[in-house]
């Protein structure tokens, strides 16, 4: 039975001792002078290594029994493990728009949507470092789904585009320190199907999460799903045995994360932390004290700034991001800073799935005790429409959720016991407010916003949200929201292909 993962302290120093690796072990804090002095540094390498669809917890290091990530649990282990990062949109481009912009993906325009454009009015870091003399390229997945051009960008807003990371080097002028993003396609659907079990994995030591039926073909989807994470990891790992190979590695900040959430139902596209909570791992050599697991609340939003502190640049006046290097350097683990208490999500229009392309509009407030969820059109389908309307992308029901063995297999068992409860939360319509009680609900089932008893937490949670969308001028609260339906959706529908 699946339960809610979380890492501590005490746990993850049995898991350093059980890989043998104490904390002052290994190569994770070898010779570092760590007394209270910050260390002197030159402006370090950057590396994004993002995976495509990849939830927390799933890591070897954060308690998965199944999955396997020696790359990961190496970057966790001689660096930062972070137990509580989320992305700002559980989907693809809005999340790496506000991940390379260091703003809310609802204050982005087109680049809130799905298959949109990110204008370039929106500046991006690896633009404001190549200006700073840094070498900056990406590989594979850069800003995506989308198109640039319409946005009046010559080219990705993660940069020039690589083969690989050993080209990227080649090309590299001596003495230039570089920023790279690694954008695997992995995990993202399709998957082999049995890849997982052929590989060696066992069905019973999977743990099914809660809003997923549990059953032999949902397990094995979930292993194929793991057996891509596994490749992502090790892919990861081959860049970094590149940077020790020519002696970069210590003075390479490294961040080793995913865009959204894992492509199953109720999870990638929602609001609910199999969406939205995704791993995050940072290591930087001897620049920051290794073997700590920090619970501090992070947007992946908060990377920009990061990345440009970190380069001894300052963030632009836009990025509504905080910047945690602090928090990194800090050399304290648990709770660090008091004021990361919470984290803010949100969503609009991911695939064209219902008539007239219009989104599903979601913003939360997670805390660590509850997920406050607002709805801002409940008369529409969250999953998208149950019947597949002609030119419909994809053309499918429910099209929000990707298809796959698991949406099959709660189709065509949704009246029967076990499934019936789980598929009508991952595809009926949905009240105006959510509100999940994390201690006594982790799992995010049991909506409890009529409950009188929670009457007091859901107004000041409801007021703490509606602050922070007005202070970040969100349109859904400025009275604008329905502009995001309005952008065109370069994905392309059937019969109505949309021309650049």
């Amino acid at each position: 039975m699946f339960t809610r993962q979380t890492v501590n302290r005490r746990d993850f120093m049995k898991g350093l001792a059980g890989a043998g690796l104490g904390l002052f072990g290994g190569t994770a804090l070898n010779g570092c002078a760590w007394a209270g002095t910050k260390p002197k540094i030159k402006r370090p390498n950057i590396l994004l290594a993002i995976a495509d669809d990849w939830s927390w917890p799933h890591a070897s290091i954060a308690g998965d029994k199944v999955v396997k990530t020696p790359t990961f649990d190496r970057a966790a282990r001689e660096g930062v493990l972070f137990t509580n990062a989320f992305v700002s949109a559980p989907s693809c481009s809005p999340s790496r728009s506000s991940i390379l912009t260091g703003q809310r993906h609802w204050q982005l325009e087109e680049g809130g949507d799905l298959w949109g454009t990110l204008p370039g009015k929106f500046k991006v870091y690896p633009d404001m470092l190549e200006k700073a003399g840094y070498h900056v390229g990406y590989t594979r997945a850069g800003w995506k789904p989308g198109r640039d051009k319409p946005g009046g960008r010559n080219r990705n807003p993660a940069g020039p585009k690589y083969k690989n990371f050993k080209q990227f080097l080649q090309a590299r002028p001596a003495d230039k320190p570089f920023c790279f993003w690694f954008g695997s396609f992995d995990p993202h659907r399709k998957y082999t199907w049995q890849s997982g079990i052929n590989s060696g994995m066992k069905l019973e030591d999977v743990q099914v999460p809660p809003c997923l039926p549990d059953s032999t073909e949902v397990r094995s989807d979930i292993c194929d799903y793991y057996w891509e994470v596994q490749r992502f990891d090790r892919e990861v790992g081959e860049i970094l045995t590149l940077l020790e190979q020519n002696n970069e590695l210590d003075n390479t900040l490294v961040v080793i994360t995913g865009d959204n959430g894992m492509p199953f139902p109720r999870c990638k596209s929602n609001l609910y932390d199999l969406g939205t909570q995704v791993p995050l791992a940072v290591r930087w050599g001897k620049n920051i004290k290794g073997g700590r697991v920090v619970e501090d609340f992070v947007s992946l939003a908060d990377l920009a700034p990061t990345f440009l502190e970190a380069a001894q640049l300052k963030p632009t006046r836009d990025m509504t991001a905080r910047s945690f290097l602090s928090v990194l350097r800090s050399g304290k683990a648990g709770l660090v800073d008091a004021q990361r208490d919470k984290v803010f999500v949100g969503k609009e229009r991911h695939a064209w799935v219902r008539e007239g392309g219009v989104g599903y509009p979601m913003r939360a407030i997670r805390t660590r005790d509850y997920l406050y969820i607002r709805n801002f059109k409940p008369d529409r389908w969250p999953a998208g429409n149950p019947k597949p309307m002609p030119g419909n992308d994809p053309e499918e029901p429910f099209g929000d959720i990707d298809g796959s063995p698991t949406k099959t297999y709660m189709m065509e068992h949704r009246d029967k016991t076990g499934v019936k409860r789980l598929f009508e939360l991952a595809c009926g319509k949905r009240p105006s407010e959510e509100l999940y009680d994390l201690k006594k609900d982790p799992g995010q089932l049991n909506n409890v916003a009529k409950s009188d008893e929670y009457a007091a937490v859901k107004q000041e949670l409801a007021a703490m949200l509606i602050a922070e969308l007005k202070a970040t001028n969100d349109p859904r609260i400025m009275g604008k929201g329905d502009v995001f339906d309005t952008y065109p959706y370069y994905g392309g529908q059937r019969g109505k292909k949309i021309k650049t």
